[in-house]
C-alpha cells in the first residue's frame, strides 16, 4: 500500500500535458520567484547533475531547496528521454514507505510518462524488485524531495537505483546529506542580502499593493539579515506587512516564532509558521544532539571546537564532534574554515530557538558558567603573547572571539561575579590599548568598578608590592591581588578617557587623582606593569611637571631594578613620548626611544617598535629635524600595517604627512590626510582630530581658506564640555589663523583670545608650553589688522613672545612665519619708532599681565563697535 504520497510529473519538453492537478514545472515558474538571483546556485546544481548520478541539494529548514531543485531538473529535463519525476517524501512518515512511494509517483494511472511505454508497473510482492526492474532500462532524473526525516531508507533506494539502474540519475533535497559513496553535495546558503531584500520587496507588494522596500532600505535590510536571507522565513516577514511596517516587523525580531505565524494554508504544516519550520528539524534529533544545539546558543559569533567540547559536551557522553558533525549534516549548524580551523555558529533563528530550549532544560546557568570559563582562560593565556613574536596571531584570536569575550564580561558583571570581571577586564587591557577600543575599555572597567568597593577610599588597605599581576592564575583572586585588581580597573578609567577630562579636572576630580597617585610610593613593581604604570596619567592630569618626571623616572628605574624587559621597553617609550612634546627635554626622549626601539625589536614586538619610532619621530620633529621624523612615521606605519592596527597606523600616517608638509611634499602628504579623514571613523578620536589639522593648516597655508575654516569646524563640533582644553585651543587658535589670513581680524582677535585662556590650564601648560606665546602671535596679527589703538597693543603682545616661550624652544617653519606676518602687519600700522618701543614694553611680561593685556584689548574693541 502507498502511503502519504502525492505523484507528481516533471515532464521532458514536448511531451503530453498531464491532468491539471499536476502541472509541469514550466507553468510553476510565474510563482517560485525565490530562486532568482540565484542563478550560480542553479547552474552548478545543472552540471552537478550532468555529471554525477547522485546530487544531494543541502541546506536549513525553509532555503528553498525544493524550488531551487525544481527549476533545475526543468531547465535539463531534456537530458533525460524516460522524463523527470518529482516525489515528494514530506508527508511519508514510515522509512519503509519510500519505496512505495517513489513507485505510486512513477506508477500513477494519471501521471503516463512521454516514452515509458503503455504497459505500465507490474503490481507484485516485492516493492524495491518492481521499481528496479521498471527502471533499469531507462534513462529518467529521479527528484526525491524533503528525505531528512527519511534519511536511511531514502539513503537505502538511492544506492540500490545506482548500483542496479544505469540510466537513473537521482536529485534529492534533504537537511543533511544521504551519505551514500558517489554522492555530490550541494549546499544552499542564504540568499544574497540585494536578493532577499528584493524577494521581501515582491513578496510585500503582493499583500500591500504598493509597498516597495526602498522605502525604508534600513529596516528591509534588518529584516533580511536578522533572518539570515531564508526565503520562507522572508515570505513569513512579508505577510505581516498587512498590519505592520517594515520598521515595526524589524523591531519585533527578537519575538520572531510568535510574529512569523502567517505562512500560506496550501503549503506543508511545517512550513506555515517559521516555528514549526525549526521544529520539524529540531524532532529528528537525538537527546545528545539537543544538549549540544541548546548550549550552541550561549556563544556569540560562533566558536571554534575547542570551545564548543568546553562548553556542549556531557561528561561521560558522546563525543562533541560526532555530534557537531551531525548537526552540520542536518543543516542546523552552519561550520566554516577559517585560517586557525573551523568555525560553528547557528543561524540567529535556529539561535534564538536553541536558546528557548536551553531555558526549558534549565541548562542555561551551567552553560554560560562553562562558557565564562572557557574565554576567560583564553584571554588569560592569550594577553601575554601580545607583547612577543606572536603577537599578530593572538591578536587575531582575540578579535575572532571578541564576541564571545564581551559576552563573558557580559554575564560575569550580571552574576556580580567580580573576580571574573577583574581578571577579564586586566586580561583584555593590552589589546583594548592595541586596537583603540577605549570606549569597551572604559565601559567595562566602569561595570567591574561597580561591582566592589572603593580601593581608593579611607577604609581601603595599604599597597603592597606585587610581582606577579592578578591575571597570573585563574579567579578567585587573593585578597591582596583582589584589592589591587580593583585599583587597576579605576587606573584604566582614567587611561581611556578619550580626551574626556572634564570630571579630572574639576576640583573633585584633580582631589581623587591626588588621593589616587599618592597611594601608589615610587618603584612598585606593579607600577612597572599595566595598568599599574598609568599613575603617570593621573600624576599628568594634575599638571605637575616635575612631579611627572619623578614618577617617569621612578618607573623607569623600578623596571631595570627588578629586571623586567618589555615593561622597561614601554616605560622608556611612555617617558619618550611625554618627554618629546617639549624641546627642552627633546633630546632626552630621543635617547629614551632609542633604547625603547631597540628592545622591542628584540622581543619582536611590532606593536612597541611602531610606538618607539613614533615617539622618537616626534622628538626629532620638536628639533626640527623633519626628514629624519618623516622616515621614523615611515618605519612606524610598516610595523603598524604588520599587525593591522588600523587606528594607530591612520595617527601615524597623519604625522608622517605633516612631516611631508614640512620637507617640501605637499601634495603628496594632502593626499594621505584626505585619505585618513575619510576613513578614520571608528578608528579612534586622535587619527580625525590629527588629519583634520593637519588638513586645515595645509589648506590655509595653500590659500584655501573656506575649506580650512571647515575642517576645523568641524572639528569643534566633535568637542563636548568635558573635552581636554589643550586640543580645543589648537583648533581655536587655528580657526583665529584662518581668519587672519581672510582678513577677519574681529573673529581672529576674539578666537585667539578664547585659545590663549584655554592654554593656561595646568595639564596644557606642562604637555605644550609654548602654546600661550603662540596663541599671542595670532591674537597680536588681529589687532595690528583692526589697528587704532589695537595696533600698540599687538606691538607689545610680540614683545612677550619670546619671553614667554620655555627654555630650548626651536621655532618651526609656520610659527616663524606668522611671527614675521604679525610683526611686519603691526610696524607698518604704527611706525618703526613706535612698533620699537612698544614692542620693549612687552620685554619680561607674564602670562597674567599678558592675559589682562588681552582683557583690556577686548574691552576697547567692544566698546568701539558699541
Amino acid at each position: 500500500m502507498v502511503r502519504h504520497v502525492r505523484p507528481t510529473l516533471f515532464l521532458a519538453p514536448g511531451a503530453p500535458r498531464p491532468t491539471p492537478h499536476t502541472p509541469p514545472l514550466g507553468n510553476l515558474r510565474a510563482r517560485l520567484t525565490s530562486f532568482v538571483g540565484r542563478e550560480d546556485d542553479i547552474a552548478a546544481l545543472q552540471e552537478d547533475l550532468r555529471t554525477g548520478r547522485l546530487v544531494t541539494l543541502l541546506g536549513p529548514g525553509g532555503a528553498g531547496k525544493t524550488r531551487l531543485s525544481q527549476e533545475a531538473a526543468d531547465r535539463v529535463g531534456g537530458a533525460w528521454p524516460d522524463g523527470v519525476w518529482l516525489v515528494e517524501l514530506a508527508s511519508v512518515t514510515d522509512p519503509e514507505a519510500v519505496t512505495e512511494a517513489v513507485l505510486g509517483a512513477l506508477g500513477a494511472r494519471e501521471t503516463v510518462l512521454r516514452g515509458a511505454g503503455a504497459e505500465g508497473l507490474r503490481l507484485g510482492e516485492d516493492p524495491i524488485g518492481r521499481l528496479v526492474e521498471h527502471c533499469a532500462g531507462r534513462r529518467m532524473l529521479l527528484l526525491l524531495d524533503n528525505c531528512e526525516h527519511v534519511v536511511g531508507a531514502a539513503a537505502t533506494l538511492a544506492e540500490l537505483l545506482l548500483a542496479r539502474c544505469p540510466g537513473v540519475t537521482v536529485l534529492a533535497t534533504s537537511r543533511e546529506p544521504l551519505g551514500v559513496p558517489g554522492e555530490s553535495v550541494r549546499p544552499l546558503g542564504p540568499l544574497p542580502q540585494d536578493t532577499a531584500v528584493r524577494l521581501f520587496g515582491e513578496r510585500g507588494a503582493a499583500v500591500r499593493p504598493g509597498f516597495d522596500a526602498a522605502d525604508d532600505p534600513d529596516a528591509a535590510a534588518e529584516i533580511v539579515r536578522r533572518l539570515d536571507g531564508m526565503p520562507l522565513a522572508i515570505e513569513l516577514a512579508a505577510a505581516r506587512l498587512r498590519m505592520l511596517t517594515p520598521r515595526q516587523i524589524a523591531d519585533r525580531l527578537d519575538d520572531r516564532f510568535r510574529l512569523l505565524t502567517s505562512g500560506a494554508r496550501t503549503v506543508l504544516p511545517r512550513q506555515q509558521t517559521l516555528r514549526a519550520v525549526v521544529d520539524w528539524s529540531w524532532e529528528l534529533l537525538g537527546e545528545a544532539e539537543h544538549a549540544v544545539l541548546r548550549r550552541l546558543s550561549v556563544f556569540t559569533g560562533g566558536c571554534d571546537l575547542e570551545a564548543a567540547e568546553a562548553v556542549c559536551g556531557t561528561p561521560g557522553g558522546p563525543d562533541v564532534l560526532d555530534l557537531l558533525g551531525s548537526l552540520v549534516d542536518k543543516s542546523l549548524v552552519v561550520a566554516t574554515p577559517g585560517e586557525t580551523g573551523m568555525r560553528y555558529r547557528l543561524l540567529e533563528t535556529v539561535a534564538e530557538y536553541a536558546a528557548e530550549r536551553l531555558d526549558e532544560a534549565g541548562d542555561r546557568a551551567a552553560a554560560e558558567r562553562r562558557h565564562l570559563t572557557h574565554y576567560r582562560e583564553l584571554v588569560r593565556l592569550t594577553d601575554p603573547e601580545l607583547r612577543t613574536g606572536r603577537q599578530v596571531a593572538a591578536v587575531a584570536r582575540l578579535g575572532l572571539e571578541y564576541g564571545n569575550l564581551r559576552t563573558a564580561l557580559q554575564r560575569a558583571v550580571e552574576a556580580r561575579d567580580e573576580h571574573e570581571g577583574l581578571v577579564l577586564v586586566h586580561a583584555l587591557l593590552w589589546y583594548w590599548q592595541m586596537r583603540d577600543l577605549r570606549a569597551d575599555a572604559l565601559h567595562w572597567a566602569e561595570a567591574v568598578a561597580a561591582l566592589g568597593p572603593d580601593p581608593f577610599g579611607p577604609s581601603a588597605p595599604p599597597v603592597v608590592p606585587l610581582h606577579e599581576p592578578c591575571t597570573a592564575a585563574p579567579p578567585p583572586l587573593v585578597e591582596e591581588q583582589l584589592w589591587e585588581a580593583r585599583r587597576g580597573v579605576r587606573l584604566i578609567e582614567l587611561l581611556n578617557m578619550d580626551h574626556e577630562t572634564g570630571r579630572w579636572t574639576r576640583p573633585e576630580g584633580v582631589a581623587r587623582l591626588r588621593r589616587i597617585t599618592a597611594v601608589y610610593p615610587p618603584g612598585l613593581p606593579q607600577t612597572c606593569r599595566l595598568p599599574g604604570s598609568f599613575v603617570v596619567f593621573g600624576v599628568l592630569l594634575i599638571g605637575e611637571p616635575g612631579r611627572m618626571r619623578e614618577a617617569l623616572d621612578a618607573n623607569v628605574a623600578a623596571c631595570r631594578r627588578h629586571g623586567y624587559e618589555w615593561e622597561l621597553a614601554n616605560a622608556l617609550q611612555l617617558r619618550a613620548n611625554l618627554l618629546a612634546n617639549r624641546s627642552d627635554w627633546a633630546e632626552q626622549a630621543c635617547a629614551d626611544a632609542e633604547e625603547s626601539l631597540t628592545i622591542f625589536v628584540r622581543l619582536d614586538d611590532a606593536w612597541g617598535a611602531a610606538e618607539a619610532l613614533s615617539s622618537r619621530a616626534e622628538a626629532r620633529e620638536r628639533q626640527l629635524e623633519f626628514k629624519g621624523a618623516a622616515e621614523d612615521f615611515a618605519a612606524a606605519i610598516e610595523y603598524a600595517q604588520r599587525i593591522g592596527a588600523q587606528s594607530q597606523m591612520a595617527l601615524l600616517r597623519a604625522r608622517y604627512a605633516d612631516m611631508l608638509i614640512e620637507t617640501g611634499r605637499r601634495e603628496e602628504a594632502e593626499v594621505i590626510l584626505r585619505e585618513v579623514v575619510e576613513g578614520a571613523h571608528g578608528r579612534g578620536h586622535e587619527p580625525m582630530l590629527a588629519a583634520r589639522i593637519f588638513l586645515a593648516l595645509l589648506l590655509g597655508r595653500t590659500g584655501r581658506t573656506a575649506e580650512a575654516r571647515t575642517h576645523l569646524l568641524r572639528l569643534l563640533d566633535d568637542f563636548s564640555n568635558e573635552t581636554l582644553s589643550i586640543f580645543e585651543g589648537f583648533t581655536l587658535g587655528s580657526l583665529a589663523w584662518v581668519d587672519n589670513l581672510d582678513e577677519r581680524y574681529d573673529s581672529a582677535f576674539e578666537l585667539a583670545g578664547k585659545a590663549y585662556g584655554r592654554s593656561l590650564g595646568a595639564l596644557s601648560m606642562m604637555v605644550a608650553p609654548q602654546m600661550p606665546a603662540i596663541h599671542l602671535i595670532t591674537a597680536a596679527w588681529a589687532l595690528a589688522g583692526l589697528g587704532g589703538p589695537g595696533a600698540r597693543t599687538a606691538a607689545v603682545l610680540l614683545g612677550a613672545y619670546e619671553g614667554l616661550l620655555p627654555a630650548a624652544h626651536l621655532p618651526p617653519p609656520m610659527e616663524r612665519e606668522n611671527l614675521a606676518r604679525a610683526t611686519e602687519l603691526a610696524r607698518s600700522r604704527l611706525g618703526a619708532a613706535e612698533f620699537e618701543a612698544a614692542y620693549a614694553e612687552g620685554d619680561g611680561l607674564s602670562l597674567e599681565e599678558a592675559a589682562a593685556l588681552l582683557d583690556r584689548a577686548d574691552a576697547i574693541r567692544r566698546r568701539a563697535e558699541s
